[in-house]
C-alpha cells in the first residue's frame, strides 16, 4: 500500500517538473531571439557578400553629361588635412579635418551606391519610405550598421520652415556634445545657402532629392578620433507636401502644408569590409561620380 501511495506523488513531482521546464523554455528561446536584430547588419556583411552585392545588384542606366551641367567640374580632390564638404546627389556631406582621403572616398562612394540602388529598387514612388528602406538596406550590405531608422516627426513651432533649418536643429540635438562637429555642418549649411539658387550644386540637390509632391534627403558628418576611431553620424528626412514641390533645401514650406519626418543617430561601420569592396565600388561608380558628386567651397579655417 504504501508504495502505491508514493508511486503517484512522484508522478506528481515528475509532472509539476515538466511543467516547470515547459514553461522557463519560452522565456530563454524570447531572449535569444532578441540578440540577433541589435546586430543583425554586422552579420549580414562580410567581404565576400558584401563584394557579391556589389556587382550584382542592379543600377540605374548611367547618365550622359550635357554640356553645363556639374559632371563637367573637376573630380573633387580629397585632402585629410582640411574640413571639407560635398552634396553626393540627396546626401550633403561634412569631413572633419583628420578623416583620410581613402575614408572620405569610402564614405562619398557607400552614399552614391545607395542612393543608385534606392532610385533603381523605387523609381519614380512618391513613397520616401519606401526609398528609404531600399537605402538602408544597401548600406547595411556593405557594411554599415544603422541602429535608429525609425522615423519621427518633426515639430515646427513657427508657421513655417526650411529644410536646411530643419538639418540644423536636428544635427544641434545628434551632436550637441561635439562643438566642432556642429560647427562643420553649420558652416556646410551656411556655405549652400550663401550660393545663387541655379548654382549647378543645389540643382544637383533638388534633381536627386525632389520626386513630385515628396523629398528624401541627407545630412551625413565624418570624423575621425586621435586613436583612430572612424564616427559617422547620419541624419535622414523625408518631406511630404500637399502640393509639387520646385525647390527642397531653402524653400519655406507652412507647417499645414507639408509633414516632415527624420530619423538620425551615429553609425558604426565595418571598415574591413569598406577596405576590401573599394576597388569594386569604383568600377561600378566609375560612370555616375562625376554627375553625381559636387564639393562644397567652405571658407578658410580661421
Amino acid at each position: 500500500m504504501a508504495t502505491r501511495k508514493k508511486t503517484p506523488k512522484n508522478r506528481k513531482t515528475a509532472t509539476r517538473a515538466r511543467s516547470t521546464k515547459t514553461v522557463r523554455r519560452p522565456k530563454a528561446a524570447s531572449a535569444r531571439l532578441r540578440k540577433p536584430k541589435k546586430a543583425a547588419g554586422a552579420l549580414k556583411a562580410t567581404a565576400a557578400t558584401a563584394r557579391g552585392f556589389v556587382r550584382s545588384v542592379q543600377l540605374p542606366p548611367a547618365p550622359e553629361l550635357r554640356r553645363g551641367e556639374p559632371g563637367e567640374a573637376t573630380k573633387m580632390v580629397l585632402d585629410g588635412s582640411k574640413t571639407q564638404a560635398a552634396v553626393v546627389g540627396s546626401d550633403i556631406i561634412s569631413f572633419v579635418s583628420g578623416v583620410t582621403p581613402e575614408r572620405r572616398q569610402d564614405i562619398i562612394n557607400s552614399s552614391m551606391f545607395a542612393q543608385l540602388v534606392a532610385q533603381k529598387k523605387v523609381g519614380s514612388s512618391e513613397d520616401p519610405l519606401a526609398w528609404y528602406e531600399a537605402y538602408f538596406d544597401a548600406l547595411t550590405r556593405i557594411g554599415w550598421v544603422i541602429q535608429e531608422k525609425t522615423f519621427a516627426e518633426y515639430h515646427e513651432e513657427s508657421r513655417d520652415f526650411s529644410a536646411h533649418e530643419a538639418i540644423g536643429k536636428v544635427a544641434a540635438v545628434l551632436l550637441g556634445g561635439a562643438a566642432t562637429a556642429l560647427a562643420v555642418v553649420q558652416t556646410t549649411l551656411e556655405s549652400l545657402r550663401s550660393m545663387d539658387s541655379g548654382s549647378p550644386w543645389i540643382t544637383l540637390y533638388d534633381r536627386k532629392s525632389r520626386v513630385g509632391r515628396t523629398a528624401h534627403f541627407q545630412a551625413t558628418l565624418v570624423s575621425q578620433e586621435p586613436d583612430g576611431q572612424f564616427l559617422v553620424a547620419l541624419m535622414a528626412f523625408s518631406l511630404v507636401a500637399k502640393t509639387t514641390l520646385t525647390q527642397v533645401l531653402f524653400f519655406r514650406v507652412r507647417t499645414n502644408d507639408a509633414t516632415l519626418r527624420h530619423c538620425s543617430g551615429n553609425v558604426t561601420i565595418n571598415t574591413k569590409v569598406l577596405d576590401a569592396i573599394r576597388p569594386t565600388l569604383d568600377e561600378r561608380l566609375a560612370a555616375f561620380a562625376l554627375e553625381f558628386v559636387n564639393e562644397v567651397p567652405l571658407p578658410p579655417a580661421p
